[in-house]
């Protein structure tokens, strides 16, 4: 029986590339429950991470309680172990066969004894749930054991641990190893919830082939104010690296007689493209996912290379060819693209049967035509939010259809918006021809989404890779060619050595470049391999097993997605029996949670499939599991909406209306604005504050500098060190454009911009690496764009979103969203106030602040300027070149000359605000 007390929750998110997991906890006040140790330990030993997430809880009440132990993992991991240990006694996790047990679970559930305790959550996780009552004064620990290959993307690994425990550990700990022989090229770290004074409990270190990063804050460090006995602690935690490449074949890594081969070459020329956009413009694209489509289309469009060719293809009932045959990817042609994207409108039904068809003839008519290049790689791009409705419906004969068509000859990517589109369908329908499919989530965010997975395509390098081993030292391997490789992401082949196999492990790889064949070689020392993964104590040992067994079971699922009869039954039975075997909750087993007596005693957890949401029957290895449908609201809706079941939220199905977010791309007016504050931790001294520039009325003569304290409610009134005096203002409405001018006559210059609308490069320091372009209207700037060349990093702003695109994949920001990121010489910090900084040692410190009043707009600060170059230039870059000054003249002398680069300007002395609130006196510009 369960406890009446409120559930203790507590939660902490792991994420490894696609690794996720998260442990929740509520303050111990509530009922007694108190969580006094809880501690991540992840060991990454060759992209194979190994997970623990241990909580110890103990229940200071007089009575008894429940405690819930949650946590969220990602999709692609496997559990491997769960126990709880209650006052000395185990009680642990035991897999089954799913199947085997599934009459016993589903009568357990009807009889209200037990639920599943593994559901879909968010866009990559899965959340596992336990509960179980503890006495007065008991103890308890649960540890959840999970395991993941990870997968490179865009040129990088990646762990993200989520931390938010809702109160105050006294024991908190993440430590994070990672191991990789073939040396780590890079490590980055990056925060959502670090302060200055929790880095300090922030420790990383790394040599060539290791790196620890351990996060152990102390209780005070932990708190968020003095006086407060709430956490801090309320965020993401990500770790980012990759390792070094050789231009041979790789890196083979062998331990207790298994070995692992990961192939990834770099520097390779791009394969040309033949892409084929097939756009879903029917009815319930209508709104919001239209426009992110348009705006990613464009982007998409213009990152093609001029060496691809490319058409587009838009679909309702009727199927829509933009030009009769593929073009070439001029600016031309790019140009007319994108004018024809921006005006796709969304109305009428979905005929997904015809618009494939069409799409593979106009390849097959250009092939025939000799118009495709040789050595070119041919994609059919399908991005549709439903099922099909017109035409041929029956999915089966769609997917019958497209696969006789494409007869191998092209890759297929299916994009499924939104979760109303018949998820399996597509992922069989891109699996049968060559390719993938992904879907995008509804957010304010889609259309970086869309924009990323065309990213991960966009540069074949290779086709038809073939891995070879000799038969005499291989005894078995997981899948051993792929279609095609791009640029970014890496294959991964693991297998068995023969037990009396020779001493050197050699493997050739075939493939084929842009106009000729390449065979890479490669050769591995099996003792001296064996003796790398030994010693170290940091590592998770005799993981290449499990790699291996975990590689295999993850490629039988897939087959098992396009595979039918006896195929079908012989790979269900091999991925059976390897999971039973190393102990994996994978989509074929579950776990059954055992509990002291008197406790629900069948409750299990399962691997989740991809949602279908429509109550279908999912098809997995012979064996039908029913997803229950989702329950519609019993209300109209208007013609072209859509009914939605977000998993995130329990399978809570509602008509779906998308809120404007504050990332991805500008909403619609009406959205929420951000409102600016004071900001005191830049140094008003030495920055460039680029904001609005007040109107000011015509300045009178013989007026001292005075404070404005009436007029600008407290503002701050710095003296100018330059002499000189200028007349009070009557009204200042908004920050002036202040430029520090270090070393010069005059200390600082203040810049009006006359120019409205027009793109504007403000500095460009190729000796820094940095340029800063930015638009400014209204009296602010309404997008600004920094871009630094070491490490690669491109900041884009806008009122309503921030985006940093890093090793070409892009990461959304909320403004006021605290974030601190330490990359390779360079650190990016934003705090609760929406101040976002970069900066590092030698460099020029670049800030970004969103305002609202009188209209919304950004800020732009630099600071430490006596780091630009001397080929420093720009609309504002220009001043700090060599400049010059005549004496002050007009009346009082108000006015005077500047002249900088062969150019001479007229400078008046005004008031003017400078950040933060200050009101100051200076020599003002026009630009």
């Amino acid at each position: 029986m369960k406890s009446p007390a409120s559930a203790h929750m507590w939660s902490i998110v792991l994420v490894l590339p696609s690794l996720l997991a998260v442990l929740q906890t509520t303050t111990a006040t509530k009922n007694g429950i108190d969580i006094y140790s809880l501690t991540v330990d992840s060991r990454v030993s060759s992209r194979f991470a190994h997970t623990v997430v241990t909580s110890r809880v103990v229940n200071r009440a007089s009575d008894a309680q429940e405690a819930t132990f949650q946590i969220e993992l990602p999709r692609k991991a496997f559990i491997t172990n769960f126990s709880m240990v209650i006052d000395g006694e185990t009680y642990p996790g035991i897999v089954q066969d799913k199947a085997a047990a599934q009459e016993q679970y589903s009568a357990a559930v009807a009889r209200g004894e037990s639920a599943g305790l593994v559901k879909t959550t968010g866009r990559q996780t899965e959340q596992f749930q336990v509960s179980v009552t503890v006495a007065p004064n008991a103890k308890i620990t649960f540890q959840l054991v999970y395991q993941e290959l990870l997968r490179r993307q865009l040129g990088t690994y990646e762990l993200l641990l989520k931390v938010k425990p809702q109160q105050l550990v006294k024991h908190l700990q993440m430590d994070i190893h990672i191991f990789e022989p073939q040396g780590i090229s890079f490590l980055e770290t990056e925060s959502t919830f670090m302060t200055q004074e929790l880095a300090e409990a922030l420790t990383t270190s790394q040599n060539k082939t290791k790196a620890h990063i351990r996060f152990k804050p102390t209780l005070s460090q932990q708190q968020n104010s003095q006086h407060e006995q709430d956490t801090i602690l309320d965020g993401n935690f990500i770790v980012r690296y990759d390792v070094n490449r050789s231009v041979s074949g790789g890196s083979i890594q062998i331990e207790n007689g298994y070995f692992v081969h990961h192939f990834a070459p770099e520097d390779l020329p791009t394969m040309p493209k033949n892409v084929v956009f097939v756009i879903d413009k029917s009815g319930s694209m209508s709104g919001k996912k239209i426009q992110q489509t348009r705006e990613a289309l464009i982007k998409i469009l213009n990152d093609l290379s001029p060496k691809d060719q490319f058409n587009l293809i838009v679909f309702n009932e009727e199927i829509t060819q933009w030009m009769p045959s593929l073009l070439e990817a001029s600016k031309e042609n790019l140009k007319e693209a994108t004018s024809y994207a921006s005006k796709i409108n969304a109305q009428g039904g979905t005929n997904i049967n015809d618009a494939m068809l069409m799409a593979v003839k106009l390849l097959d008519t250009s092939n025939q035509a000799e118009l495709l290049p040789s050595g070119s790689v041919s994609l059919i791009i399908l991005l549709t939010d439903g099922e099909p409705t017109a035409g041929e419906t029956n999915p089966e004969t769609i997917q019958k259809n497209v696969h006789e068509a494409v007869n191998n000859k092209y890759s297929v990517f299916c994009l499924g918006f939104g979760f109303d589109v018949h998820y399996p369908f597509l992922e069989k329908l891109a699996q049968d021809n060559g390719g993938l499919a992904r879907r995008i989530y509804e957010d304010s965010d889609s259309a970086l989404q869309l924009q990323d997975f065309y990213h991960e395509v966009a540069n074949p390098l290779l086709l038809a890779v073939a891995f070879e081993y000799p038969r005499d030292a291989v005894e078995v391997v997981t899948q051993d060619n792929f279609r095609h490789h791009f640029k970014g992401s890496e294959m991964v082949v693991a297998g068995k050595l023969q037990d009396q196999g020779p001493d050197v492990l050699s493997a050739k790889i075939t493939g084929q470049m842009h106009m000729q064949n390449i065979t890479f070689q490669t050769e591995a020392s099996v003792a001296q391999k064996e003796e790398e993964f030994q010693s170290p104590k940091y590592i998770f040992h005799n993981f290449m097993e499990r790699l291996w067994a975990l590689l295999t079971i993850n490629q039988q699922l897939e087959k098992m997605v396009s595979a039918s009869g006896d195929e079908l039954k012989a790979l269900e039975s091999q991925a059976l029996n390897l999971s039973l075997t190393y102990n994996f909750v994978t989509p074929l087993t579950h776990m059954v949670v055992t509990k002291p007596e008197g406790q629900e005693q069948f409750q299990v957890a399962e691997k989740p499939v991809e949602a279908d949401n429509r109550g279908r029957h999912v098809f997995l290895g012979g064996r039908h599991f029913l997803k229950s449908p989702s329950r519609r609201p019993a209300r109209l809706r208007p013609k072209g909406s859509r009914v939605h079941a977000d998993p995130s939220l329990g399978g809570a199905t509602f008509i779906k209306h998308l809120s404007p977010g504050l990332y991805g791309l500008p909403g619609p007016p009406g959205e929420p604005h951000l409102r600016s504050a004071s900001f005191d931790s830049f140094d008003s001294r030495q920055h460039l504050f680029v904001g609005r520039t007040p109107d000011l009325p015509s300045l009178s003569t013989k007026v001292p500098v005075v404070s404005s304290q009436a007029v600008l409610r407290g503002m701050k009134k710095e003296e100018s060190t330059t002499p000189g005096e200028a007349p009070q203002p009557a009204h200042l409405q908004a920050p002036a454009i202040v430029l520090p001018l270090p070393g010069s006559s005059v200390d600082q210059l203040c810049v009006d911009i006359t120019r409205s609308q027009v793109p504007m490069k403000l500095f460009i320091d190729p000796d820094q690496g940095l340029m800063v372009d930015g638009v400014y209207e209204n009296g602010s700037f309404s997008w600004i764009s920094v871009r630094i060349q070491e490490p690669p990093l491109l900041v884009e702003a806008t009122p309503k979103r921030l985006v940093v695109t890093r090793d070409r994949k892009n990461t959304a920001y909320k403004w006021k969203q605290t974030l601190y990121s330490a990359l390779p010489g360079l650190k990016i910090t934003m705090d609760k106030k929406g101040l976002l900084q970069l900066s590092g040692p030698d460099r020029v410190n670049i800030a970004l602040l969103p305002v609202e009043d009188p209209h919304d707009g950004l800020i732009l600060l630099v600071n430490d300027t006596q780091h630009f170059s001397n080929s420093i230039d720009g609309e504002l870059g220009r001043f700090y070149q060599t400049i010059s000054w005549d004496p002050p003249g007009g009346p009082d002398n108000t006015i005077r000359t500047l002249r900088v680069q062969g150019t001479e300007y007229s400078a008046t002395r005004q008031f003017k605000l400078k950040y933060p609130e200050t009101e100051i006196s200076c020599w003002t510009v026009k630009i």
